[in-house]
């Protein structure tokens, strides 16, 4: 997961918005932690559960880690300021996006994550033309 993250790491344009899919334990934040590493990140990564977004400043560019997983209702996101986040020209990569279902818009690339006997299934799917160039640009 990590290396996939760091493969995907510098297609991702400023303003990506990637929903991270995938049950406890799937490899979300493994994924994360090699997009960030991708980038410059050479500190710990964990999940942000309990203050829903953690940013990060690599090389000029801001990259916001959000985990929604303990959001009780999709409102709680309009008084984190989500639409400020989403619109701005940060990467955006958020777990568990169907907890905010109603407050966040569609997702530049979609990645769902499955446990397999063998591993782990990644199945990645643009939204966007933004999400269209990230998957062309990794291939």
């Amino acid at each position: 997961m990590e290396a996939l993250g760091a493969r995907l790491a510098p297609a991702l344009a400023d303003g990506t918005v990637v929903f991270l899919r995938g049950e406890l334990g799937a490899g979300k934040t493994t994924l994360v932690r090699g997009i960030l590493r991708g980038l410059g990140h050479a500190g710990a990564v964990k999940s942000p559960t309990y203050t829903l977004v953690e940013p990060y400043r690599l090389g000029g560019r801001t990259i916001y880690h959000f985990d929604l997983y303990r959001l009780n209702d999709p409102e709680e996101l309009e008084f984190l300021g989500v639409r400020d986040y989403l619109s701005g020209s940060g990467i955006c990569l958020i777990e568990w996006p169907e907890r905010g279902a109603g407050v966040l818009a569609e997702a530049d690339l979609e990645i769902a994550i499955e446990r397999s006997p063998d591993g782990r299934v990644v199945r990645m799917r643009a939204h966007t033309p933004r999400g269209t160039a990230a998957l062309h640009e990794m291939t």
